[in-house]
């Protein structure tokens, strides 16, 4: 992976450090989650105000915690392996005290009274819920920028987007303010920052973390939340944290990968292609098998279906307040217009074609086990623009860079995206495996021995 702008030290300080190395050091006593936690408020005072990640924070209640987190560390009595650990939640996620305002001037004077249930596990947990990530409007695009906070930049180039919808929250990690976010992922928003930011992030399956107390659902059950973070081993402890019945596997067979290098004819920039090839080089060498799927054509039928999933989901939250269009971005008012337009038809008619998609990939992963694909189609963007107009030289509209991520969403499956080799320019390059429903496990292991292997240089 490459080095982002906003780089540690030789010597890792404590914001630098990951999870399980904070555990062993207040396991050890060389550190406590009140150290941890001043180092990373440190470094987000030091790098925040030139990235906007972080929009909200709760001083007085992260810094309660870490006391009491580190007197439990000094009995020997951590509640969890994130008991001391900060951890940054996404501003659509509901965090009792902090404001949750979907990026948007309607609910800027919101202030939950109760945690969503993956923050009251993580602070069940003993985790150090420090702040919230900054969100695009009702984080239904693919960068992050909003009129009640501003725009985000990317540790890597902040001229650049870390992408969307959990761009502040990939910033955060990239740039060393926690080890670990709480993200959400509806069509892809937490593998493409993911890989826009040189982390790993997953999509869990449909029902492996469970929510409650949160915002209106507007995304059927597409959306879920999971986390982000700097390495693997983070990701699964997170999830003994926050999911229901999760385990780390291991992988003690050669797997079936599937790669897709393209979705149809859907253009990929030159650099994110040729390190996907390389990547596949990688799994070979690592004794799986891959096949080449050229063309790869299940996932045409997202084309139709999300333009009705992503308009509705803008309308129903308008439906909820009349004549206040003059308080969200006029992108968000148009895809609420939209959205309004549409009938009921037209939605069941997309719940209809996820089904037969779903029957398609359930064929799919009978011959395979592994679905290699690109995380996104385009390279970081300047941050102020929602999306590239071209990729690899051909106009692309709104979703072109996205092409890869939503049907893993609709059709419920885990998806995780792993930094791969990055650019000539050193921006990263993300890589999106996808296995079948519930093996969110095999996927973090294939992960973690795939960061095992050896790069080549070219």
């Amino acid at each position: 992976m490459s080095t982002p702008t906003f780089s540690p030290a030789a010597e890792p300080a404590l914001w630098a450090r990951s999870a399980s190395e904070l555990n062993a050091l207040y396991a050890a006593g060389q550190a406590t989650p009140e150290d941890t936690l001043t180092s990373v408020l440190e470094r987000l005072e030091a790098v925040n105000p030139a990235l906007n990640a972080v929009i909200a924070l709760d001083h007085a209640g992260a810094l309660a915690a870490a006391r009491a987190s580190t007197e439990r560390w000094r009995a020997g009595t951590p509640l969890s392996p994130l008991d001391g650990v900060p951890v940054s939640v996404k501003d659509n996620i509901l965090q009792q005290g902090l404001p949750a305002t979907w990026g948007s001037r309607l609910y800027r004077d919101f202030v939950p009274e109760r945690d969503e249930t993956p923050v009251a596990r993580l602070r069940a947990a003993g985790a150090l819920l420090f702040g919230k990530t900054n969100v695009p409007e009702f984080t239904l695009q693919g960068y992050t920028d909003n009129l009640l906070f501003g725009v985000t930049g990317n540790p890597f180039d902040p001229t650049l987007t870390p992408g969307g919808s959990s761009g502040g929250a990939v910033a955060a990690v990239a740039a060393g303010i926690g080890p670990i976010a709480l993200g959400t992922d509806g069509g892809g928003s937490i593998r493409r920052p993911a890989g826009y930011a040189g982390l790993f992030g997953l999509k869990p399956s449909r029902g492996l973390v469970p929510r409650a107390h949160g915002f209106p659902t507007i995304l059927h059950d597409f959306e879920v939340a999971g986390p982000l973070a700097r390495t693997v081993a983070d990701i699964q402890l997170t999830l003994t944290v926050i999911a229901d019945g999760f385990a780390p596997a291991a992988v003690t067979a050669p797997l079936r990968i599937l790669f897709a290098p393209t979705f149809g004819t859907a253009p990929v920039d030159p650099e994110i292609a040729a390190s996907l090839e390389e990547a596949a080089r990688q799994f070979e060498a690592m004794g799986h098998s891959v096949e080449r799927a050229e063309p790869f054509l299940l996932a045409e039928p997202m084309l139709d279906i999300w333009p009705v999933v992503s308009q509705t989901a803008a309308a129903a939250v308008m439906e909820e307040h009349p004549g206040q269009e003059h308080l969200i971005a006029p992108a968000l008012a148009e895809m609420a217009r939209q959205g309004a337009a549409r009938s009921a038809t037209e939605y069941l008619g997309a719940l209809n074609r996820i089904t037969a998609m779903g029957r398609e990939f359930d064929a799919l992963f009978a011959r395979h086990d592994i679905l290699l694909t690109p995380a996104a189609a385009a390279l970081p963007w300047p941050a102020h623009e929602p999306y590239p107009t071209q990729i690899a030289g051909r106009p692309v509209g709104p979703r072109g860079h996205a092409v890869f991520t939503p049907f893993a969403n609709v059709l419920g499956l885990p998806g995780l995206s792993i930094p791969v080799r990055p650019s000539a320019t050193g921006l990263p390059i993300g890589a999106q495996i996808v296995g079948p429903h519930g093996s969110d496990a095999r996927l973090l292991a294939l992960a973690a021995a795939f960061g095992e292997v050896p790069r080549s240089s070219s």
